[in-house]
């Protein structure tokens, strides 16, 4: 019996194990216009404060909103949840939408991009001024792009099943180290998530602008693509980073990343520094090392713990271990009028649960560049006929095949993952969940970035295909019923989180250059 098969069945004898994941949703969207560009209006009134409303947020830009589920057990309740707050905030939108797609269009320009605001609290002006900072760094146009975040831990009976009685301490090593086992089969095999799930195939022509890109892309009015992408999202035009490649971040153990981290933080950037602190008197970024602060590190996925008030993530990290994970590498699903589906969660399910289970060896900086490779093959031209991949093992070897067959093989495991959660819950979900995205393994152009292709070329372009999805979801959110929650309970939340955020701002007793220089103290140590 193999290792994932002997584990599988010590998960299996505990059914808990599998009905009481515990997961979240975050999901971006942009506001935009009639007119289709986007939308130049404050956060509107109605959704309360975007500092303090626990359900309904900023991103980059004051256009860019972020729904936030509490977490959940149901896969039900989730959508529910997701699907109420979209409800509430179309109705405290007036007549703008949702852009239903995560590459951004009809911007004409940087300006237009809006830098979002949190008030006059020290705490506020330090959210804006970091992405003042990402602004100067990177540009505004790859902040706006949307993504769905994912929020993912186990229940304490898969540690009890996997690993049996502990102590605390022994509890919390045993979870961080199983999770950071997790983070590196994800870096190994979670190209599979942009193949099936990727959903930027194309992209407007004024998103690229001045930008130089050797791609072969091919036009249709507005609208550049290529053929066989999957998510040019997560490529080097998209939300990610180069800046970084050459960050020693590794993943073998919590104590390797968050040394990682820390060098990252406190090591300052020769380019970084051209742009200046604080010129004139105005603040241009929060400082000019390589990061400006943990989350400008760019990752697929992330090991995360709810911090305390005033509590860095990393020193969360490092005083109680990983709580749960964060996937980040999933576009917004355009054919679902809240950005993800059931399907989409069962399968990270399955998935996150196989990433644990299957053994994981330690690796080295030049091991994640081969996985790198992998992922950005299948990032450009995934649904590309007899795309081969290198099945890595030993390090950077391994032999080459399929992405068709190495798949194939990947859905065994998961396989018998879904079968033993469909006993443990009831029904065939998870069995239904596997067969459904197999037909899209024999037949790529199922996948999602296959069905947005074809719909962005008989609609004349992806800005008309996402015009049309935003009217469509807007009539539909404003239809619904709420699933889970009452527009009493939205206007409570949106009312409170006002509140809180003139508590907040009353309490400061300190300069905002006081603020930021406690809050760096730390880079001096």
């Amino acid at each position: 019996m193999t290792n994932f098969s002997s584990r599988l069945k010590k998960v299996a004898n505990n059914p808990e194990s599998f009905r009481k994941f515990v997961r979240g949703v975050e999901r971006e969207s942009l506001r935009y216009k009639d007119d289709g560009r986007l939308a130049l209006t404050p956060h509107p009134e109605g959704l309360g404060s975007a500092l303090t409303n626990k359900w309904v947020t900023t991103d980059f830009a004051e256009s860019l909103l972020e729904f936030i589920t509490p977490v959940s057990n149901d896969v039900d309740e989730l959508v529910g949840q997701l699907s109420d707050i979209h409800h509430f905030a179309i109705k405290q939108m007036g007549n703008e939408k949702l852009w239903p797609l995560s590459m951004p269009c009809y911007v004409e320009q940087e300006d237009d991009v809006t830098l979002a605001q949190y008030g006059s609290s020290n705490t506020g002006k330090m959210k804006t001024l970091y992405r003042q900072g990402l602004k100067s760094r990177y540009g505004s146009m790859m902040q706006i792009i949307s993504g769905v975040h994912f929020n993912f831990s186990f229940p304490e009976s898969m540690w009890d099943s996997l690993y049996g009685e502990q102590s605390e301490a022994e509890r919390q090593q045993t979870k961080s180290d199983a999770y950071f086992s997790l983070i590196r089969n994800y870096y190994h095999y979670g190209w599979l998530i942009p193949y099936l799930f990727g959903a930027s195939p194309a992209l407007c022509s004024s998103f690229l602008k001045d930008q130089e890109s050797n791609l072969p892309f091919e036009e249709l009015g507005h609208t550049k693509y290529l053929p066989y992408a999957t998510s040019l999202r997560l490529s080097d035009l998209g939300y990610t980073n180069s800046a970084q490649s050459e960050l020693n971040i590794g993943y073998n153990n919590l104590e390797h990343f968050l040394d990682g981290l820390d060098k990252a933080i406190k090591t300052p950037s020769e380019e970084f520094a051209k742009i200046g602190i604080k010129v004139d008197g105005e603040y241009r970024q929060l400082n000019s090392n390589v990061l400006q602060i943990e989350n400008e590190l760019y990752a697929p996925i992330r090991a995360k713990r709810v911090a305390r008030p005033g509590e860095k993530p990393s020193e969360a990290l490092h005083r109680a271990g990983v709580e749960y994970i964060e996937v980040r590498s999933l576009d917004v699903n355009p054919f679902s009028p809240i950005g993800i589906t059931r399907e989409q969660v069962r399968f990270l399910d399955l998935f996150l649960t196989w990433c644990l289970i299957k053994d994981a060896d330690t690796v080295c900086s030049s091991e994640l560049s081969c996985w790198k490779d992998n992922w950005n093959k299948v990032i450009l031209e995934g649904r590309k006929p007899g795309l081969m991949l290198r099945e890595l093992k030993n390090g950077c070897d391994g032999k080459v095949l399929s992405l068709h067959d190495y798949t194939k093989q990947i859905f065994r495991d998961l396989e018998e993952i879904a079968s033993e959660m469909d006993k443990a819950i009831g029904g065939t979900k998870y069995a239904d969940t596997c067969s459904i995205l197999q037909t899209w393994i024999d037949n790529p152009e199922l996948t999602i970035s296959g069905q947005l292709l074809d719909k962005t070329k008989e609609s004349g372009g992806i800005g008309e295909f996402g015009s049309q999805l935003g009217d469509k979801y807007r009539q539909a959110h404003l239809a619904q019923e709420y699933n889970v929650y009452s527009e009493a309970m939205m206007l409570e939340e949106a009312e409170n989180s006002l509140a809180a955020q003139r508590e907040i701002e009353q309490s400061d007793t300190v300069s905002f250059d006081d603020y930021l220089a406690d809050y760096f103290s730390y880079l001096n140590d």
